[in-house]
């Protein structure tokens, strides 16, 4: 296969659907329970409803779906440190953590946002955790 004359540099941000009006409940959530900062949305797209979150490279976008589903299956992974903290965290705020099947070199599990919407934490475990 020849080279296609493009590069893929890295990911700018994951964007997940959330219902209309329920930006309260994601800045709750993304802000209150995982720590990450609203940052403003240009003008013209902040008439569409939903909102923008950073911490640090992190961008995680939550946009207005009318007919909105969660998705369950398909998920954004979050690298942490401190997952035992930030389980008794959801623990503490009636937000069970799911766990899954082991994956090497991590420890990790599984949240859903208010809407549904599932989202993976992960923390290097083992010689992949220097």
């Amino acid at each position: 296969m020849s080279e296609p004359g493009f590069e893929l540099l890295a990911l700018d941000h994951v964007q997940l659907a959330m219902p209309a009006g329920e930006e309260a409940r994601a800045r709750d959530f993304y802000v209150g329970v995982l720590g990450f900062s609203e940052t403003p949305k240009p003008p013209h797209l902040a008439v569409r409803g939903g909102c923008w979150f950073e911490r640090g490279a992190l961008k995680l976008h939550l946009g207005v779906d009318r007919e909105f589903h969660a998705a369950r299956k398909a998920h954004p992974a979050l690298i942490v440190r401190g997952l035992a903290a930030l389980r008794a965290r959801l623990l503490a705020l009636g937000l069970a953590p799911a766990e899954d099947e082991p994956l090497e070199g991590y420890d990790r599990c599984y949240v859903a946002d208010p809407f549904g919407n599932r989202i993976e934490l992960m923390e290097p475990s083992g010689p992949c955790a220097a």
